[in-house]
């Protein structure tokens, strides 16, 4: 048995933390529950049973205790959110208009900002 193989084994035991995979009559490995899928794990139960055959890539074998550990998400690659079809843009890039709405925006936003500093700082003065 070496790192990367691909085995077939059958669930031994169920931990909050993982299962427990008996790979042959000697060797027994653990899936970490977060090496189960991509993505949050809910509920270990309801997904697996002991006795189910579930296959494995290994992933780790600790050489010191004998330690063997497993996954199955290595056998399913990661979809990373869904195809982009066509982009969305935060404005309306054909009315060519840039940051002029900002532009025109931008006084009265910075004259609100300042008159709730100056109130906050009228508020402190007088509890002093």
């Amino acid at each position: 048995m070496r790192i990367g193989d691909k085995l077939t084994g059958t669930i031994s035991g169920i931990q909050s933390y993982g299962v427990f995979v008996k790979l042959d009559s000697t060797h027994q490995g653990l899936i970490h529950i977060s090496e189960l899928k991509h993505g949050f794990v809910s509920n270990i139960e309801e997904r697996y049973k002991i006795g189910d055959e579930v296959q494995v890539v290994v992933m780790g074998i600790d050489e010191y205790n004998q330690k063997i550990s497993l996954s199955t998400r290595a056998l399913n690659p990661e979809k990373v959110g869904r195809p982009i079809l066509h982009k969305h843009f935060w404005t309306d890039y054909r009315d060519k208009i840039g940051y002029k709405t900002i532009a025109k925006e931008k006084n009265g936003w910075v004259n609100s900002a300042m008159a709730l500093i100056s109130e906050k700082k009228r508020k402190n003065t007088t509890f002093l």
